[in-house]
């Protein structure tokens, strides 16, 4: 294993022992940088408002590591949305679907329905295969602000409020 391939290997275990942990963690998605939480864990999911300083009626996106996570997530999947998953997942695409019984009130603001997506991004599928389980992650940034695109925006905005930026 080369040596960018052991450092992105440390930091990947890093992130999923901080989410494990109910700490937040930064990661690149092929759209914006996430600023993510253990979807489980409402201490955590709570922390991410707090550090956006975001509404708490505004719901999270959950990211996935693949589409068979999608039926623990949702109570019901219409077809349309199956095939949906089926042809734009892995990427930037969200789906809004009916939340299951046990996911967080903190994730979805509330709402009876909940947003799902399979990133795309390599570093993104890797964390959240590593982790095995959903990352509520809304954008890296303020509330109101610009989405970072890159590590420094998300170093620059949050600093030492995000445990680990990949």
């Amino acid at each position: 294993m080369n040596e960018d391939k052991q450092s992105l290997e440390t930091n990947l275990n890093s992130a999923v022992d901080a989410l494990r942990e109910g700490k937040l963690v930064a990661f690149p998605t092929e759209t914006v940088y996430g600023l993510g939480a253990d979807a489980k864990n409402v201490d955590a999911v709570n922390q991410i408002f707090k550090v956006k300083q975001r509404p708490l009626n505004h719901p999270l996106i959950i990211h996935l590591p693949t589409i068979s996570h999608f039926e623990h997530w949702a109570s019901e999947i219409n077809t349309a949305a199956w095939q949906l998953a089926q042809k734009f997942w892995p990427g930037p695409l969200t789906l809004v679907v009916k939340r299951a019984s046990h996911v967080l009130d903190a994730v979805t603001g509330g709402q009876p329905t909940v947003g799902l997506r399979v990133p795309n991004h390599p570093i993104a599928r890797a964390l959240l295969h590593k982790f095995n389980g959903g990352i509520a992650a809304p954008s890296a940034n303020r509330f109101g602000y610009m989405s970072a695109t890159n590590a420094l925006h998300v170093e620059k905005e949050l600093g030492t409020q995000v445990d680990v930026i990949l």
